[in-house]
Formats: C-alpha cells, sequence, structure tokens
C-alpha cells in the first residue's frame, strides 16, 4: 500500500467537495522549486478534486503552463504518466498584471465551478498591496460555496511599521482565519516534533527549564553566497531574511510554555508570549550583544568566490549583514538567566539548521577534573541536512583505566521509520487546504517579532560599528566567538 499520511484528514477535510489554488506569480522560481512539485504530491496522495490556477503577466497560456509544469515534474519519482497528465489537465492559466481588473473577472469565471479558494501570493512583496485590493474588490474575499484562505510568503513586512500596514490591509478584506503567513522551516518534520518531544516525554520537560540548562545555541547556516539574488539581499540581510521570522519560530517552540490544548490558537498564544518576553537590547550593548559580518572574497573548496561587496546588485559600500549572532534572555520565569546564543549566516563552512540545549555540568563535579574531555551533556535537534536528534553523554571507555569520552545517542528520522520525511511545502499547503493553520503566523505573532527586530535595526544603524569580514568557509566573524567566549563559552562546530 503506498504510504499516505493524510488518509485520515483527507477522508473528513475534503468531504465538501473540490479545491482550487489560484498562484499569483505562477512563473517565479518558488512554483517551480516548490509549489508545483507539492500540490502534484498532494494530488497523488489523495487530494484528487484539486485545481490550479496561475495568474501572471507571460503569455504561457494554458497549454503553456501545462508543458512547463510537465517538465517539471517529469523526474518525480515514482510517479505514473498517467498520473502526471491527469494532474495536468487540472492547471489552468490567467494572463494578466495583477493591477489589471480585468484579469480579476476572468479568475472569478473559472472559479464558477464552487469549492473551497486558496489564493497563494508567490510574488514580490511590492506586490502584495495591489493583488490583495483587487481580490477584495472583485469580491473573490469571500464564497457563498465554499471556504476561501489566502497564503501570504515571507517576506511579511521589513519593520513593525510595514508589518502592521500589511496586517491592516489584509484584515480589511480577509477574517483572521483566512490568512495564512506562511514560514517554511515549520513544515520541517523535526520543527513539528519539538513540542511532542518535550511535552510527549516524561524525562525531558521536567529539566527544560533554568535549574537544568546552561544555555541554548541556535544555527542557521548556509554554504551558498548570495547566488544572484543580491538586489533583494541588500535590501533584506540576515537578521530580517533568517532571524525574524525561521530563528524566532525555532526559538518559541522551544521555550514556549505547554498549551492547554493543540488546537491552533492555544499553540500560537504560547509563542506569542515567548516574542514578548524577549529582552530588549539597549543602543549601548549592541557590540555585546549581537554581531554582524559579511563574507569576503577568498577560496571556497579550491574555487574562488567573490566578496559579498562585490556580489551583483549589491551596492559597494553596503552595511547589510550577510551574517548575524545574537545573545538573548527571555524576561519569564522558566528561563530566568539562560542565555540564548543565534546565529545565521552564508558563506559558511557546513549547510546545518540545529537547536542545541547544552545542560548544566553535575553539582559535584567528581569527574571533570581528571578528565578535561568531559562535555556538557547536550541535546541537538537537527533540522537540516538530516532530520533527526542527538543527545550528547559522557561514557567510561572499556579497559582497567576511569577514561571516558563523549558519546551519542543518535535518532534519524530516515533510518526509524523508514519513509522520507515529507517536503515542507507539501505539509503546509495541505493544512491550508482544510484549515489548520497551526503552523502559521499569526498577526500578533509577526508584530511581536518585529518589533524586537525594528529596535535592534535602528541600533544598528546609529551604531559606529560596521559588520566585520570572515573568510569563506569559516564559521563567521570574530565578534561571534567574542560574544560567547566573554561567557567562557563556544559555538558548537560547524
Amino acid at each position: 500500500m503506498d504510504y499516505n499520511p493524510f488518509r485520515e484528514g483527507l477522508g473528513h477535510s475534503h468531504r465538501s467537495g473540490p479545491v482550487t489554488v489560484v498562484i499569483f506569480g505562477v512563473t517565479g522560481d518558488l512554483t517551480r522549486r516548490k509549489l508545483l512539485p507539492a500540490l502534484f504530491a498532494l494530488y497523488r496522495k489523495g487530494v484528487s478534486r484539486l485545481k490550479v490556477v496561475g495568474f501572471a503577466r507571460r503569455d504561457w497560456g494554458s497549454d503553456g503552463l501545462r508543458q512547463r509544469a510537465d517538465e517539471i515534474l517529469h523526474a518525480t519519482p515514482d510517479a505514473t504518466d498517467e498520473q502526471r497528465a491527469a494532474f495536468l489537465q487540472q492547471l489552468e492559466y490567467v494572463q494578466s498584471s495583477f493591477d489589471q481588473a480585468e484579469g480579476y473577472r476572468t479568475l472569478s469565471e473559472l472559479l464558477q465551478s464552487g469549492g473551497d479558494r486558496l489564493y497563494y501570493l508567490s510574488t514580490p512583496p511590492q506586490n502584495y498591496e495591489t493583488i490583495i485590493t483587487q481580490l477584495g474588490q472583485a469580491g473573490l474575499n469571500n464564497s457563498s460555496s465554499g471556504t476561501v484562505r489566502i497564503v501570504v510568503e515571507k517576506p511579511f513586512g521589513r519593520d513593525l511599521d510595514s508589518a502592521r500596514a500589511l496586517n491592516r490591509l489584509l484584515a480589511q478584506f480577509f477574517g483572521e482565519e483566512q490568512i495564512y503567513r506562511i514560514d517554511h522551516y515549520l513544515g520541517k518534520e523535526t520543527v513539528q516534533n519539538i513540542m511532542l518531544l518535550r511535552f510527549g516525554n516524561g524525562i525531558f520537560e521536567p529539566l527544560w527549564n533554568h535549574r537544568y540548562v546552561d544555555h541554548v545555541q541556535i544555527t542557521v547556516a548556509e554554504r551558498l553566497g548570495v547566488e544572484g539574488r543580491g538586489n533583494y539581499y541588500n535590501a533584506s540581510g540576515a537578521l530580517r531574511d533568517m532571524v525574524q521570522n525561521h530563528m524566532f519560530q525555532l526559538l518559541s517552540l522551544t521555550t514556549m510554555e505547554p498549551p492547554i490544548d493543540l488546537n491552533a490558537d492555544s499553540i500560537r498564544d504560547e509563542k506569542v508570549k515567548i516574542l514578548r518576553s524577549i529582552r530588549p537590547i539597549a543602543f549601548g550593548d549592541l557590540d555585546t550583544y549581537s554581531c554582524r559580518g559579511q563574507y569576503d572574497s577568498g577560496y571556497y573548496d579550491g574555487e574562488p568566490v567573490p566578496g559579498y561587496l562585490q556580489e551583483e546588485g549589491v551596492a559597494p559600500d553596503s552595511q547589510t549583514e550577510t551574517f548575524v549572532a545574537l545573545k538573548l534572555f527571555l524576561d519569564n520565569w522558566r528561563w530566568s538567566g539562560v542565555p540564548f546564543y543565534l546565529r545565521s549566516g552564508k558563506r559558511l563552512r557546513r549547510k546545518v539548521s540545529e537547536i542545541a540545549i547544552s545542560f548544566r555540568s553535575p553539582p559535584l563535579e567528581l569527574y571533570s577534573n581528571r578528565h578535561p574531555s568531559m562535555t556538557r551533556n547536550t541535546l541537538i535537534i537537527r533540522i537540516q541536512p538530516e532530520e533527526g536528534i542527538t543527545l550528547t553523554v559522557n561514557t567510561k571507555i572499556p579497559g582497567h583505566t576511569t577514561d571516558m569520552r563523549p558519546v551519542n545517542v543518535d535518532f534519524a528520522y530516515g533510518s526509524a521509520f523508514g519513509e522520507t520525511t515529507l517536503e515542507a511545502y507539501e505539509r503546509l499547503l495541505f493544512d491550508a487546504l482544510v484549515g489548520d493553520s497551526t503552523l502559521y503566523t499569526r498577526r500578533d505573532e509577526i508584530e511581536a517579532s518585529w518589533q524586537f527586530i525594528t529596535r535592534l535595526l535602528e541600533g544598528w544603524q546609529r551604531s559606529e560599528t560596521q559588520p566585520q569580514l570572515y573568510e569563506p568557509g569559516s564559521s563567521g566573524p570574530q565578534c561571534a566567538r567574542d560574544l560567547m567566549a566573554a561567557d567562557g563559552r563556544r559555538w558548537r562546530k560547524l
């Protein structure tokens, strides 16, 4: 029998009829890499009454969209020609600019067949206002024959004011229950497992507090540079691109209090409390609690690579950071005094995303003086590239001595279950189709994260400190190591 993780959900959630996904910006890279493969996977796993309508300016037509989709999906493992052909027949195309009312009238005619609707804004952020307004003015924000939902991609604003303005615009035409602010990190299996690891295992939750945890490190490192996205990245930077969304989501899931139940709003209530508890960094303490850097030119894997300032689309005097490290504190009862170290950067030694919870040393250190190799017990939640969990413990080496070394107790999703984990967009799209907003970000959550980030950005703008250069393939600038060394700690090796 084919593996079908949605078997129960489909039977319950799709009894009402067909669903149409409208992708604004269907000609873009996100559709090619993520959205069409994810929708095809859902179609194969049981969402059979699924239609896809592409909306963009290019002169493709429905046949052109089907031809390009066929090229994209042709290499899908285990898919048959019949499955692909059947899915391609569900694709339609509306050629229109985003500000053209006629295009939305054509779209309205295509949607007359009824059923649920999901609008997906796979466009640059500057198009959001136009599309949202046009949908509302065309009356496409509601339907008498099914539910209407809208998915908004990141970046959701550039600062607190722009995020609030976008939220107000959405609220003008859509109810909060219709709005799905996507963060693809929350679709990763290990991220979803953080709550179950904590609240479903009696061994961990009693230790998950300031009495037993020494510190926490959250790392999102990338090997690639900006890779032709200089124009976008120069206006964004690592703090906006990674910390405000992905890393704060990881932080809130790792540290939140147990929700009263597993309903979406109960979980998101607790995440918001965490984001509001992050202690602001005073402008005078920026160098103590934050570090920013830019990758320099040099060699990576034996090949010459340009520095960030030499990348196409980047201003030669740009102050945009390609690396950021933060030391944060949460002003709440559970985590009082525990430092949280966050780092993210491009052109680093390895591609890795992980959360490392480092526990306090035993109260009587019987072995530490005799064995300098003794390490703190650390629970590592690996998000990518290989999803899994590792617990590091100290153990005696067999023999007549008391020599010891740290060993890892490992769990990997691939080997434990014999199945590859779901692709993040596949899971998140399905949740949006069935109306489960647990893994999506709520309005107050977005604004709470931007409140901290905006203040930090303002501090950097006032500061005379420049981003430090770091070598390609390194672990980041010296200021990141100094940030932890000041506390007698060091980063985990990449």
